[in-house]
Formats: structure tokens, C-alpha cells, sequence
């Protein structure tokens, strides 16, 4: 399996309001990454991280259709899982491409549960490509920042979840944002991320960068960050790209 788990996809643009399908981002190499492993013209099956947001994963799917053949990547079907299509993850292996969507990470972390997407990659020889929450969820296990209000001071959220296993890192997306982040009151990495690292390793991605997981092996490319016991190292830069070493 090939894996393309990216803190941003691009592919859509804002106008008045509204998104409108827009190419790719194409920052490290990214598109030209795809195109070296993109299958002919591709069955691509969505996976949904907002099930019942019925009008959100319409809108997505309407700029993704159309942003993969604008950056020269052609596509024959664009097929959506969300609740009123789940069966469609059953006949996973019909598909060339799937793609994990972004939004938020323990809806989308239940949601890929009751799919049984784990037990169904097994095998699963295609193309993965994700973002944002869908690259969070990849992770063997998943590390959720709190995001919404209300999660930052709830002793019950869940903070790591089991992801599907595709990476061995546990990736967090937007960084460059993050980093001036507050939920609750509390600042996201001093408050949260920094402490939650202790005894653990997070990989963390500006947007325009990304991870390739390519049979075993995974190699970063652009801005990213290593945090972990309390400590925040670059990685890797703009425009470089680092083979990574098994954690541990």
C-alpha cells in the first residue's frame, strides 16, 4: 500500500461564500508525488469524516471531483461513504484511490469503526490519500487535540484513540496554526500538546507538507516538526524531504 497523508489537500477556493473546485496544492512536490503512483484514470471512493453532514460532504466531493483531473490527475468514478452510503466500504477493492477527508477527528475515528475500515485495508493494494483529521486517524494510534469547545476541559474526552494503522506516527495537522491555538482558555500546546507528549512521539505538519508511507518505509516532505517529551525539534524544511526512522 501507498499512502499520501498531507495536513492540507488543497482543491477547492472560496468565492462570495461558496467553494469552488480549485487544483491541488502543489507545495514540496505533492501533485508530482500522486502522479508518480496515480493508477490511470482512478475509481476514488471518499470516506467521510462528517457522516450525517450531509451538505458539507456534497460540497466537498463537488470540488474534489473536479480539483484531481484540474492538477492532471484523471478520474473515472468519485464515489462518497458517508451514512447513506455506507455499504459502498464493503467493496473497497473495487476502488483505485481512498481518500480520507478531513474534519473532526473522534467523529470521523467512530465513524471509520463501524465501517470496519481496518480489517478492510488489510490487503487493500490501491492508493491512499488523506487529510487534516483523516491523516490523524491513519495513525496506529490516533492522537485527537481537543478542538471544540467544551473538549479541552472534559475529563471523558478520549485524547488517543486506535487509528487504522496505516502510519506508525501520530501526525498533527495545521501546525503553523496551532501553535496560537486556545480551547477552553487553555493554550493547545503549552496546555495540552506538550504535556500529552510525555512518554510519546507526535509528528506535526505545516500545511503544504506531508508524510509518503510507501510499503513500510515513510519519508516526510516540507516544514514538519518532532514533539515529543515536552519538546518541540523542525525535522525537516520547505522544500527537503527525510526518511524516517521506525519510533522507538
Amino acid at each position: 500500500m501507498v499512502a499520501i497523508l498531507t495536513s492540507s489537500l488543497g482543491g477547492s477556493r472560496k468565492v462570495d461564500g461558496r467553494r469552488y473546485p480549485g487544483p491541488l496544492l502543489g507545495q514540496n512536490g505533492l501533485v508530482e508525488r500522486m502522479k508518480r503512483v496515480w493508477p490511470g484514470k482512478a475509481d476514488v471512493l471518499l470516506i467521510s469524516a462528517s457522516p450525517e453532514d450531509y451538505a458539507r460532504n456534497d460540497s466537498i466531493v463537488y470540488c474534489q471531483r473536479e480539483a484531481f483531473p484540474m492538477s492532471g490527475l484523471p478520474v473515472r468514478s468519485f464515489m462518497l461513504c458517508d451514512s447513506r452510503t455506507e455499504e459502498l466500504a464493503k467493496r473497497m477493492d473495487a476502488f483505485d484511490v481512498l481518500m480520507l477527508a478531513g474534519g473532526h477527528v473522534p467523529t470521523q475515528n467512530r465513524f471509520l469503526e463501524k465501517l470496519e475500515l481496518k480489517r478492510r485495508l488489510e490487503g487493500f493494494e490501491g492508493l491512499v490519500i488523506s487529510w487534516s483529521a483523516g491523516s490523524m486517524n491513519a495513525a496506529g494510534e490516533v492522537y485527537a487535540v481537543p478542538e471544540l469547545e467544551g473538549e479541552g476541559l472534559d475529563e471523558s474526552y478520549r485524547r488517543f484513540l486506535p487509528g487504522l494503522g496505516i502510519t506508525r506516527y501520530s501526525i498533527i495537522p495545521h501546525f503553523q496554526d496551532l501553535r496560537a491555538d486556545r480551547v477552553d482558555g487553555l493554550r493547545v500546546m503549552e496546555d495540552m500538546v506538550l504535556p500529552d507528549s510525555m512518554g510519546r512521539e507526535f509528528i506535526a505538519l505545516h500545511d503544504g507538507s506531508f508524510m509518503v508511507h510507501d510499503n513500510g518505509a515513510e519519508t516526510l516532505y516540507g516544514e514538519a516538526y518532532r514533539i515529543k517529551d515536552g519538546h518541540i525539534t523542525q525535522i525537516c524544511g520547505q522544500g527537503e524531504a527525510v526518511r524516517m526512522p521506525c519510533p522507538g
